[in-house]
């Protein structure tokens, strides 16, 4: 067979995405209803994806971390890195990747606010 399987919409632009731009969107559609829910109590706050964290050469713990929390200062915005890699490598399928995401968010935003991850949000324990 030759030429593409998958005859992209507009011409020059890829007709899948790739693994990292699914993730991305992934984080995204969990973010936002979040964020939006809790602005206010947030203030402003930066999110990111990286594909894994740095870890120093004498890490002595054997699980590698999900997400990064950086708390602001001043004019500086939190920031919240959520790690690709380590999140991936952990689910099975779709479904779990999507409910580990929620997870990793959910906890890392009661923690900014000083709350339990169901006050957050109430899907936390499905």
């Amino acid at each position: 067979m030759r030429g593409p399987g998958v005859v992209p919409a507009r011409p020059g632009t890829p007709a899948l995405r790739t693994a990292r731009q699914r993730f991305d969107q992934l984080v995204l559609d969990v973010v936002t209803p979040l964020d939006e829910r809790w602005q206010r109590h947030l203030g402003l706050v930066e999110y990111a994806v990286e594909d894994a964290p740095m870890l120093p050469d004498d890490w002595g713990d054997e699980t590698v971390p999900l997400s990064s929390l950086v708390r602001g200062k001043g004019q500086e915005p939190t920031r919240l890195v959520l790690f690709r890699r380590p999140i991936e490598h952990r689910a099975t399928g779709r479904d779990e990747l999507e409910a580990m995401v929620h997870t990793v968010v959910v906890e890392q935003i009661a923690e900014l606010l000083n709350l339990t991850p169901g006050q957050v949000d109430e899907r936390y324990l499905d």
